[in-house]
């Protein structure tokens, strides 16, 4: 669906079940630690998606056989004794792949090279490059350190210590620490930057590397140990995506309906489990329960009854155009705190979210880190997305309370809800 999307208006309360997708952060960091392991790995419940088959045509370019297994929805995975060089590694717009990859390039028999859409080819890259150098990998990269790249991969990694600046994004920190068991001193890395974004998601690479019998040790809150050892081979399943449930919840938050999402964990790093402390904040009433979790708007159609809020949302900046949207459509302003760090995903999302609330006649301004949001009336528009999914849900959300709002290229959330728009449909109704 690339081109125009009329998104569905609500004229009564959304209610239903949704089953989301599986996670693509957890997805993609079971792939690669497959790649690494001692032994075949079995991922079940993956996320089928294009960041998935990215990562997936990554690491069978490095020679890993991949075996689907369509009636166990399950992926096996079969490392070779070496990985292989000589590749060419297509990133598509896949943050995971673009940063996660090259330092396990470094242990191919060869250079591999990465590229990838336009829009990845304006991503930050240089401290991973920069600190890959520092430990001893040769990179070619295109000027400012960005790609296209190649890595000369010599089949060894001697580890170490290493700095890196991940304060434009935790994959730079995420990407070594996934290298580290692998390297032969293990790998001592060090945060030098501001305060580091995301960092659930650190935590969620210290979990996959534990269940993989690696063993990590963190020191405060900028520095991280991994010592030398097998990586265990795989064998589990994919948590649904809670990022992806956001604008399902919020669906149930805009209309004053009642939404659940079944097999929503007790316990996860996922960045997107912040969305139940955000959604009590603006007025919602959410529960959880042994069916999942389920939220009950405060409002009614064209009437939402949703609180302003002062967030800070440094530790789940993907949850921000969704909760941009509900600000958009709240009763009073909000301010959206500690996302800086979004000018360098996707797109501009700061600029983007700015861009399109702006055009349905919201007030909005970027601050230094973030957003001030002041809702006004809203009219019908279309809205762009700019090539990414999050920008496609939150105009997903803003449409529910406007009617005739058309939405450009809702395909794009294929990255990780691949039948969002269908799925969307049949929930709103």
């Amino acid at each position: 669906m690339t081109g125009l999307w009329a998104a569905p208006h609500a004229t009564r309360p959304v209610r239903g079940s949704v089953t989301v997708p599986a996670s693509k952060s957890l997805t993609n960091r079971y792939l690669l630690l497959a790649a690494l392991a001692d032994g075949p790995s079995r991922v079940a419940n993956p996320l089928v998606s294009r960041d998935a088959e990215l990562m997936l045509g990554a690491v069978t370019a490095l020679g890993v056989d991949v075996r689907r297994e369509p009636a166990d929805r399950a992926w096996v995975l079969t490392p070779p004794p070496r990985l292989r060089g000589g590749a060419q590694v297509d990133c598509g717009l896949a943050g995971t792949v673009l940063r996660f990859v090259p330092p396990v390039a470094a242990l191919a028999a060869g250079p591999v090279t990465f590229d990838g859409d336009p829009q990845a080819r304006v991503r930050p890259l240089a401290p991973l490059v920069g600190a890959l150098r520092d430990l001893g990998v040769r990179v070619e990269a295109a000027a400012g350190d960005r790609l296209p790249i190649t890595v000369h991969g010599t089949g060894r990694v001697s580890g170490g210590d290493v700095a890196i600046d991940a304060s434009g994004t935790s994959q730079f920190l995420s990407a070594l620490l996934l290298l580290g068991a692998r390297c032969e001193q293990g790998l001592r890395v060090r945060h030098t930057g501001d305060r580091l974004p995301s960092v659930p998601h650190v935590a969620m690479t210290e979990q996959v590397l534990t269940e993989a019998g690696v063993r990590v040790e963190r020191a405060g809150d900028r520095e991280w140990h991994v010592a030398p050892g097998p990586v265990r081979a795989l064998h589990l399943a994919v948590e649904p995506d809670l990022s992806s449930a956001a604008p399902m919840l919020a669906a149930a938050a805009v209309t004053g309906g009642t939404v659940t999402v079944p097999g929503w964990p007790h316990r996860t790093t996922q960045a997107g489990d912040r969305m139940r402390e955000v959604l009590s904040r603006m007025g919602v009433a959410v529960e959880q329960g042994e069916s999942g979790l389920t939220v009950h708007g405060p409002g009614e159609p064209g009437r939402p009854g949703l609180a302003g809020v002062d967030l800070d949302l440094h530790d789940a900046g993907e949850l921000t155009p969704v909760v941009a949207a509900l600000a958009a459509l709240a009763d009073g302003p909000s301010v959206l705190r500690g996302v800086a760090h979004l000018r360098g995903h996707e797109t501009d999302r700061l600029a983007a979210l700015e861009t399109e609330l702006r055009r349905l006649g919201c007030g909005v301004r970027q601050t230094e880190d973030g957003l001030a949001i002041d809702p006004a009336p809203l009219t019908a528009g279309t809205l762009r997305t700019y090539a990414d999914h999050r920008m496609a849900m939150a105009a997903a959300v803003l449409a529910l309370a406007v009617p005739g709002v058309l939405v450009e290229d809702v395909g794009t959330t294929a990255k990780t809800y691949p039948g969002f728009a269908q799925a969307w449909e049949e929930l709103v109704g």
